[in-house]
């Protein structure tokens, strides 16, 4: 798939040599083994279930449920989670939902109580990557729907509120998919004038699954800010060891062949404060700790902590740390970054929490309707074919449209006339260089224009068969719009208009634990 690095592949397929970077393999074998070190000291679980008791009313009947499960002392978590963006973001959101409540669910059929929570990235501050919507209408044009939300700078995106959910146009977009009605109803109920990125999204996202048990939690609620002070204060103690081990990891990552994910300076700290609804960067000095309103010492740091854990916030690398401080994580459904900086972040949880998830990737899926299948019958292409902007693929069909017979001839020519010529070189050189050098060049313009008449006999079939232009569109706006895979940019709401509410039951279907490819879904 496009963009996947050598880490991600490397840990999913070989993991042997990436194993020094993570605590567990990614099968479900070593999910009994994380299990039994995912365990919680009684008054964090209480607290932690009253917390997320509170958070999850209205969510349906079996979100509570699970909530209750989780206060038995054996129960694990399956965690997921992802921004909060306009209506869910990207479709990956709900395949990471999904993922994780199918893991919980087998680990429940197993005999392990185990439930799926879902992390609300409310506290990220970038709202230029939550504050849109892509969505493709019934001939896969995609479109970019861009809300407003009025905000202050560096405000956590959860808190902010929007001004226009852009439901008139989405509405337009959707309009001719045959279950366009339906979607459009979840998406007005979710996002109501005056909601949150937060509300809004909770909302769709546990629409979207129809009440299937997931456990939504919000990191900025102070019930769980409470319950993660010990971690942050454990950090602004350690924190320059922390910093000496993390450049010890981006290190060695360097040195094995991959990359850092996450860049950390000397004066990078792992924790941002929150003043005003603004998250505030802080960095690291000799005395302690420096930002926008002035200098302070750790002790005074600390103080702080212990009087309003709610003005502190973690870094990227320490998320995942604070979220399986607060859980007994057992499994993590991570994406393809996540992964990847994980690598990094392990440096962390081995020294702060002396554990680490099974960390597993969430189902990766291309999904296409029967017209994309019966054009790629047509064209003789797969999925993996459209992977490559709508005119490269233009391209590649005119190649296909030609008749079969003289393309034959055709490469069967060119490979001749190369042989030949490379013949001819090897003895002309040999007899005088500068004569091998001409016929060299020569060789090269001779190539140039059979290649030329080629591209225009290419161009001539796809002249004669119009139609193939809007059917490159097609396939490529719906498989790789934008040149992004579908999964990265559509939202589940285009998927859920014209496949209806069988699409997330389709979607659950397809996560298989011990496979980790990519798949291709025709509904």
């Amino acid at each position: 798939m496009p963009g996947s690095t050598a880490l991600f592949t490397d840990y999913l397929y070989r993991f042997d040599r990436v194993r020094s970077f993570y605590q567990q393999p990614p099968d479900t074998n070593a999910i009994h083994q994380a299990a039994r070190q995912a365990s919680l000291p009684a008054q964090h679980r209480k607290d932690l279930v009253a917390a997320l008791r509170q958070q999850n009313r209205g969510m349906g009947e079996a979100s509570a449920s699970n909530v209750e499960l989780l206060s038995r002392s054996d129960a694990i978590v399956v965690a997921t989670g992802q921004q909060v963006g306009l209506y869910t973001g990207p479709v990956f959101t709900l395949y990471k939902a999904i993922t994780a409540l199918e893991h919980a669910r087998r680990l429940r059929e197993a005999g392990q109580p185990a439930v799926a929570v879902f992390w609300l990235a409310t506290e990220d501050h970038d709202l230029a990557e939550v504050d849109h919507v892509w969505v493709h209408d019934t001939n896969t044009l995609p479109s970019r729907l861009q809300g407003k939300a009025p905000h202050s700078e560096n405000q956590p995106v959860g808190t902010v509120v929007l001004a226009d959910t852009v439901l008139d146009e989405l509405g337009a977009h959707l309009a001719e998919l045959p279950f366009s009605s339906q979607a459009l109803v979840l998406a007005e109920r979710a996002y109501p004038a005056g909601v949150s990125f937060r509300d809004g999204f909770r909302c769709l996202l546990n629409s979207l699954l129809r009440d299937a048990g997931l456990i939504f939690l919000d990191p900025m609620d102070p019930a769980i800010r409470r319950l993660a002070a010990p971690l942050f204060d454990g950090v602004l103690r350690q924190e320059p060891e922390l910093y000496e081990a993390l450049a010890e990891r981006s290190q060695a990552l360097v040195d094995a062949g991959y990359h850092a994910q996450v860049r950390v300076a000397p004066e990078t700290s792992l924790l941002f404060r929150i003043e005003q609804d603004r998250r505030i960067a802080l960095k690291r000095t000799p005395q302690g700790y420096q930002d926008e309103e002035g200098a302070c010492s750790v002790d005074s740091m600390r103080e702080t902590l212990a009087e309003a854990p709610q003005r502190f916030s973690p870094n990227a690398l320490l998320r995942p740390v604070t979220q399986d401080f607060l859980l007994p994580t057992a499994v993590y459904i991570a994406g393809p970054s996540e992964i990847a900086y994980l690598a990094q972040a392990e440096a962390l949880y081995d020294r702060l929490l002396g554990r680490m998830p099974v960390v597993l990737p969430r189902v990766s899926l291309t999904i296409i309707n029967a017209r994309a299948e019966r054009l790629l019958k047509r064209y003789r292409l797969s999925p993996t074919d459209c992977l490559q902007t709508a005119e490269d693929l233009r391209r590649k069909i005119a190649r296909r449209l030609v008749p079969a017979g003289l393309e034959r001839q055709m490469e069967t020519g060119q490979i001749r006339i190369e042989r030949a010529l490379t013949e001819v070189h090897r003895e002309l050189a040999a007899f005088d260089a500068t004569l091998g050098q001409a016929l060299e060049n020569t060789s090269k313009k001779m190539l140039y224009q059979f290649n030329k008449i080629r591209s225009k006999a290419a161009q001539e079939g796809l002249r004669r068969d119009a139609r193939a232009q809007g059917d490159a569109a097609y396939l490529a706006n719906l498989i790789y719009p934008e040149r992004h895979p579908q999964e990265r940019l559509y939202s589940a709401l285009s998927f859920y208009a014209r496949h209806g509410p069988d699409f997330v039951e389709s979607v659950r279907k397809a996560v298989r634990p011990d496979c980790h490819d990519h798949q291709v879904l025709t509904l």
